[in-house]
Parts: structure tokens; sequence; C-alpha cells
């Protein structure tokens, strides 16, 4: 029993044309160039048959939505829902950040570094908070769509909103972390992926992508930050598609995986990177070698910190050759793997705090304008990616990261500044919007 849930930002409005802050003012129209973003979704998105469309009634997601409803299958009726309304900011609406920043200074830097704790004025003098409000909206519409579609065999739904919307039903939905509104980034018209499976008294999430703009013809979002790290998982290997748990174990890339890394190579081939790391075992290296074919006076360094987890006596059995011997260890790794020490191998703990070390050495050494390549593997880019996001490293279920995968960080020079995750796990040069890499083992 799974959903599929695809979140899309509406197009450029007429207000982000300007730098205007919207809100949730209906002043703000879709410009030709928004309408070009959904015409193109809709392109994107053809080959999918949604089971539903629910989309904001605000008049700029509505009119996404309704552009990208002409490409699709089937009779999809759009629902209008008010719990898909943007956030609520009052007076700010209509205005631009400088204008806030001189007006409410002291609010605006709240809204920047702690959002959840802005409180702003009502028309009715009362107070209120905006985004602890959104967050309720929120919770209100997860709870809604669970309640029809969660015991359903399976199904699509297309959501259309806007970005703090969004970002908060896709913060909800892996458990809402600490500050975790800042940590991610939405384009305009931006595609981000979550399955859903159902448990038996709860639910289990998982991001298969975040930020994917490549139907725009922007292979990239736009860089916000001072430095930028492209963060890649290496390509398939023949036991990642048999299924083997691989650990370190030196297994090479096969062809399939050394055509995923050059295609990674023509996907970035206009990013000038001028630094480059590898974990230090053979499949992420070579990987990373064929990424900078054409930049092969670059160094590619090592980083022993980087190396897969170290699956002991699984190393090199199927699952189910390792459940008729582990059965309970097995089935703890997947539900909870931060209780398991593998037989003569890791624990998970183990691996993110050797990759945290690793992840936080090489960003001591990002200068301004840096554009770093770092390739490495499943485990290690899922401890990172759950320390990015602000989320216990128990929760690697939650983060896809498909053979080739490019995931994208933006880091700032400003301490009050968390590193944003501008894209995770793109494998559109892969293939179409979904993640068709190898499922593997882990």
């Amino acid at each position: 029993m799974s959903i599929r849930l695809i979140l899309v930002r509406h197009g450029l409005s007429s207000f982000n044309e300007k730098g205007l802050v919207q809100g949730r003012t209906d002043d703000s129209y879709l410009t030709d160039k928004g309408y070009e973003q959904a015409l193109k979704s809709g392109e994107a998105l053809s080959g999918i048959n949604f089971d539903k469309i629910y989309s904001s009634p605000l008049v700029r997601a509505a009119e996404t939505a309704k552009t990208i409803q002409k490409n699709l299958k089937g009779e999809n009726n759009i629902i209008y829902d008010k719990n898909l309304l943007e956030v609520d900011l009052g007076s700010w609406s209509g205005l631009t950040i400088n204008e806030i920043r001189k007006k409410y200074p002291e609010d605006y830097l709240l809204w920047k570094n702690d959002p959840e704790n802005l409180t702003l004025e009502s028309i009715h003098n009362s107070t209120y908070q905006p985004i602890k409000e959104l967050y309720e909206q929120a919770n209100e519409f997860i709870k809604s769509i669970f309640k029809i579609y969660l015991e359903k065999q399976e199904a699509n739904i297309l959501i259309i909103g806007h970005n703090a919307i969004l970002r908060c039903l896709i913060l909800l939905l892996i458990g809402k972390p600490k500050k975790g509104f800042r940590k991610i980034k939405l384009d305009n018209a931006s595609f981000s992926i979550l399955n859903i499976v159902k448990q038996r008294h709860s639910y289990k999430t998982q991001i298969e992508c975040l930020n994917q703009t490549s139907h725009l013809d922007k292979r990239i979002p736009d860089q916000i930050g001072d430095s930028r790290i492209f963060l890649i998982r290496h390509g398939e290997t023949n036991w990642n598609k048999e299924g083997r748990f691989q650990g370190q174990i030196n297994i090479p890339l096969n062809n399939n995986g050394k055509d995923q890394a050059g295609k990674a190579s023509k996907y970035l081939e206009e990013i000038n990177f001028n630094k480059a790391f590898s974990s230090s075992m053979d499949r992420p290296y070579e990987t990373a070698q064929i990424i900078l074919q054409n930049k092969s006076d670059l160094e590619i360094k090592k980083i022993e910190n980087l190396v897969e987890i170290s699956h002991g006596l699984w190393e090199g059995k199927l699952e189910n050759e390792i459940k008729q011997q582990w059965p309970e260890l097995l089935k703890n790794w997947h539900e909870k793997p931060e209780e398991v020490l593998m037989p003569e191998g890791e624990s998970i703990k183990e691996v993110s705090e050797r990759s945290v070390k690793a992840w936080e050495e090489i960003c001591l050494a990002q200068k301004n304008k840096d554009l770093t390549l770092l390739v490495a593997h499943d485990a290690v880019n899922k401890t990172l990616i759950c320390n990015l996001l602000g989320i216990d490293f128990s929760n690697i279920w939650m983060i896809k990261q498909g053979n080739g995968g490019i995931t994208v960080i933006d880091l700032f020079k400003d301490p009050q500044k968390d590193n944003v995750i501008s894209a995770l796990n793109i494998t559109t040069h892969l293939g179409g919007i979904l993640d068709s890499t190898a499922s593997g083992a882990l």
C-alpha cells in the first residue's frame, strides 16, 4: 500500500517577476513564462496516471494546475483545497524584501533565521504566527488525503501549491526537523516526489527527489550560496543490479554504471568544477574520473572516511541468504537501522559520524565560488543528507540515492545560515522524472 505524491510549485508569477512578497494575496497572476513552465510540467508528467489532482485555489496555482491538466491522461478533476493556500504574511504582501527589511528589521531577521517563531499582527490587531499556523494547515491536508488514499493498494497524487506550504508538507512528512524550513529550496514549477508506504499504525516516507527542474530546460537550480557541492552516488555495479550487499568490497562499475557516470558528466558539462573528492573505493573514484573526463588536470582527492558502510559477514550475500541466517537482525535493519551492528561490520551511527566528519572538513576548506564534486556511496550519502536536513541518521530510509543521482547543496559563509539542499537525487539524465535506477541492497 503506497502513495506517490508529486508536489509542483506554481509557475513564475507576476509578483515573483517583480521581486514582491506574495503570501496569501490573490493579486499575483501567472506570467507568460509561468504558463510556459506549466505546459512543460504537464508534458513531463504526461506518462503518469494520476488518481487525483489537488491545487491551492489561489489563481497562480490554479492556473498552473489547469495548464498541467491539459497534458494528463484520464478524467482528472482538480480539487481546490484551502489547506493548500500559501502562508499568510499579512501586511508584508506586495512589498519587496528591501522594504520589509527597512520597515520591520527585527521581524525580517526572525523570518530569515527562525521563521517558525515569527509573530505578525493581523488586520484585527491580534497576533499570529504564520509558519506555525501553516504547519497546522499542512497537517490537516495530509490527514485528509491519507484518510482517502492510504488504504488503497497504490495511488499517484498531484499537488500544486506554493513555496512555503509545499515546504511544510515535505517537512511534516519527514518528522518536522528543527529549523528545517530554510534547509530546502523549491523553484517555480519544480517537482518534488515523495513515496508514502503504510505501516501498521503509521506510515513511512521516502524522499525520491526534491526541486527537480530539468523539465524546464534548467538542469540545476540557480545557486543561492557562496559555494556549492555536488554530491553524487557512484554508478551501478553488478552487485547493485543483483541486489547483493557490497559494502567495502571493491566491486567495479559495470557498463551501465559507466554509462550513468558518462550521462552525469554530460548533464553537468557546464559546471566548472574546481575541487573534487571521492570515497577511496574504486567505484566512486571511477565515477568521479568519468564525470571529470574533460577536466583531467583536476585532482580527485580520496577520503577514507567516505567509504561505504561495512556490512561485515553480509557482504557478497543476497537478502534472501541473509534472511536465512540472520532473520531478526535483517528485520531490524529495515525497521530500526540505528539499533543494528552487522556481524563483524559497522553500525549506521559509526558511518554517520565518520561521514559527517569528512563533510565538515570539506566544508571548512570551501572558498567563495567553489564548485565541488563529491562522489560517495548510498549509506554515506544518506547519512550526510539526514544531517543536512536536521533529521537523525536512523532515518536513512527516508532518503533515496539512485546510482548516478545528483544532489546539490549550497553553502554560506554566514554562520547564521544553514546549508541548503537545492536539489536532491536528480536522475532525469538517466531516464524520466521518476528514479528508475537499480534498487540494489543496503
